[in-house]
């Protein structure tokens, strides 16, 4: 019987999202212009010279790791909690310097995708991926606009990253346009701060739809359910760093509610600087729509940008 991932939380992670890969990437980069052929040949001959070499971290490495040590406990004849895959524009042969940095990290990965330069995004369905991390913005925006999976542009990494309970995965998002859909914030924009608070307070008992990340959310859910610990004491911690403040705080925490989902921390900051209470918090990632928020974030902590889908008003927003 083929093996069900369906309770099972999938990451598809780029190497160059797990690994700092900058410097290779520019070698391709610099030859490109000269012709496609160059860069690759002069990519390829940088990658094989080195592929003995260790890499440094990515932006995505403290949640791979940390996630992946709740297979401990995974129970005798269950799917495993969590899957990694390793997604790379790659071809094999260039791709064994990143095989053999996750060997030298004991990174307990099985499942790899080296597409030697086609896009990984058509393979997500295949490894039943929930959550994309990239540090490709068209492959990111593929995956939004096609409504594949939960994606993020991760920054570069901070650095420094401060020391996280040992055990613990956690992670925290912003809430209009990631885990609940635009329509709110779209008031926001259109009929300014009065206009959205009274909305909100009008329709708290009125569920959000669901935003980009929240099947994720759910599957975090599940994840909970299937760890051995009440959902309090949960390996796992989860929280929502919102600008949204009284009298709009109770849709929140309503449509929560009615998805079923259990959250452990909530701030709703009114407009307050995140990265203070990031930093406190100290997440593997943090998941945000907008740069404002994510310019100061990501020098604290893990972030990554959630895009809008290309026919989002928001994108015009923004600009």
């Amino acid at each position: 019987m083929p093996l069900s991932l369906s309770d099972t939380l999938v990451i598809g992670i780029s190497a160059t999202a797990l690994f700092d890969l900058e410097e290779a990437d520019k070698v391709f980069r610099e030859k490109y212009d000269q012709s496609k052929d160059t860069a690759i040949a002069e990519y390829r001959k940088y990658m094989l010279e080195r592929e003995s070499d260790p890499l440094t971290d990515g932006t995505g490495m403290p949640l791979v790791k940390a996630i992946l040590e709740l297979n401990q406990y995974q129970a005798e004849g269950e799917p495993p909690l969590i899957e990694v895959v390793v997604m790379s524009r790659n071809s094999p042969e260039t791709g064994i310097r990143v095989l053999q940095n996750i060997r030298n990290n004991n990174l307990k990965i099985s499942k790899h995708a080296f597409t030697g330069g086609e896009s990984v995004v058509d393979y997500l369905d295949a490894f039943d991926v929930d959550l994309f991390l990239t540090t490709t913005v068209k492959d990111a925006q593929r995956v939004i606009d096609g409504k594949n999976c939960a994606a993020a542009i991760v920054k570069k990494p901070p650095k420094t990253v401060k020391t996280i309970p040992e055990g613990q995965v956690r992670i925290a998002f912003d809430g209009d346009a990631v885990l609940f859909d635009e329509s709110s914030e779209l008031v926001y924009k259109m009929e300014g701060l009065d206009g959205f608070h009274k909305n909100e307070d009008q329709q708290q008992d009125v569920p959000m739809q669901e935003g980009p990340y929240a099947a994720l959310l759910k599957k975090l859910s599940r994840l909970q359910e299937r760890l051995p610990f009440s959902v309090e004491y949960s390996p796992v911690r989860i929280a929502i760093v919102t600008a949204r403040n009284a009298p709009a705080e109770m849709r929140v925490i309503k449509t929560l509610r009615h998805w079923g989902v259990y959250v452990d921390e909530v701030f709703f900051l009114g407009g307050l600087e995140k990265t203070k209470v990031l930093e406190a918090f100290h997440p593997h990632i943090f998941f945000d729509d907008q740069d404002l928020h994510l310019e100061n974030a990501s020098k604290v902590v893990p972030s990554g940008k959630v895009p809008y889908p290309s026919t989002s008003p928001l994108n015009e927003s923004e600009k």
